[in-house]
């Protein structure tokens, strides 16, 4: 028996009302005992009050027989008690079960769709009805099944974008080292430099999804202390300054000398800039514009990425920081882009240090805006 309470609430529930009721009956029953004589001996002396001296001599005559009118009067109110708390009882047998199954249904309804859910079937859902506390529990239910087939999703396209970007540079390896085999590739310092830059290309992608396996699982330390924004600024342009002049692109920066030091780790700040950064020089066109520039917002700073590029269209905004996302997938290999996952790294880094960042772009060929903040020093 306690095994089977164990095991179902349902059971609990039930057994609880009938506690319930039992107690009840019990206390209606007893409290009635109690009050029985007192309240005969008080509405019996209010009767011989009101019938008056002349009827004296028959209470006398009568008085002999109180105490069987009490035993017989005690014995029918306890025969109604009976009867009432049966009836009671009963109905609330009754009532106990069928809430109970009220109850119990969407909770049996979570249960075998939580099963569902265990065995893959990330798309099942429970109906939500009403707006008590169960009903908020399915409409939590329903959001965590909505999560866990979003993060499904997500995992089958990172694998499917991580074999299709592995297998892109190991084809051109594997191409060329057939055609120098087969002697149809000259052994000239050209086609070594190219399988060169595939390899290279290759290792750049490990590289980058061991930096976003590390940051995603938090796998790192941060040394948060006071950097300044301006000091941070200068490293990463002066980094990218030949790759910027090799494009023909201007790097260019406004900085107010007064913005208070922010709160985050340097190195950290540095790779967050850098992508940006980067990612502006790989798709602004030659002859373009970068230009950093960085404010204070309340308690936060505010440094922003805007560059002359070629733009980003409304409907691909919110997937930029996805993983391996392209916003022109076929011109991103050939133009040399990276592996698609230096935006997912940044944007995890802020997220890290307390921050928030975003991207703003009017469309194709108007350029893009990427911004982020980090918190300022609390003096």
């Amino acid at each position: 028996m306690n095994d089977y309470l164990r095991s179902h609430f349902g059971a609990k529930l039930l057994l609880s009302y009938l506690v319930i009721v039992v107690v009840g009956v019990i206390v209606l029953i007893l409290a009635s005992q109690f009050a029985l004589p007192a309240s005969f001996n008080r509405h019996m002396g209010m009767m011989d009050g009101g019938m008056g001296m002349g009827n004296g001599m028959m209470m006398g005559q009568n008085d002999n027989s109180m105490p069987q009118l009490y035993i017989d009067f005690r014995a029918s109110f306890n025969e109604a008690l009976l009867y009432a708390a049966f009836a009671a009882t009963v109905a609330a047998m009754l009532l106990s079960f069928f809430f109970t199954r009220r109850v119990i249904a969407p909770v049996q309804a979570m249960s075998q769709a939580a099963q569902r859910i265990a065995d893959g079937r990330y798309d099942e859902r429970v109906q939500v009805s009403g707006k008590d506390e169960l009903a908020q529990l399915a409409i939590r239910f329903n959001q965590m099944a909505e999560k866990l087939n979003q993060i499904e999703s997500m995992r089958r396209r990172l694998i499917g974008d991580v074999s299709h970007e592995l297998r892109t540079p190991l084809t051109a390896i594997k191409g060329s080292m057939e055609g120098l085999m087969d002697g149809i590739l000259p052994a000239t310092d050209e086609t070594f430099q190219q399988v060169h830059t595939e390899a290279d290309r290759l290792n750049r992608l490990v590289d980058d999804l061991q930096e976003l396996s590390r940051v995603e699982a938090r796998a790192y330390q941060l040394d948060i202390r006071s950097v300044n924004i301006s000091s941070l600024v200068h490293t990463v342009t002066k980094r990218l300054a030949a790759k910027a002049q090799a494009k023909r692109i201007t790097l260019d920066f406004d900085l107010n000398p007064n913005l208070p030091p922010v709160l985050a780790d340097e190195d950290r700040a540095i790779q967050i800039l850098t992508n940006l950064i980067g990612n502006g020089l790989q798709y602004t066109p030659e002859g373009g514009r970068i230009t950093i520039t960085a404010k204070q917002v309340k308690d936060e700073i505010q440094i922003t990425v805007h560059d002359t590029g070629v733009g980003i269209p409304s409907e691909h905004l919110s997937h930029i920081f996805d993983r391996f996302y392209r916003v022109d997938k076929s011109r991103s290999r050939q133009a040399g882009g990276g592996s698609g996952i230096g935006l997912t790294i940044a944007r995890a880094l802020v997220e890290a240090q307390h921050g928030r960042i975003w991207v703003e772009s009017a469309g194709d060929g108007q350029g893009s805006t990427f911004a982020f903040t980090l918190p300022v020093v609390n003096r």
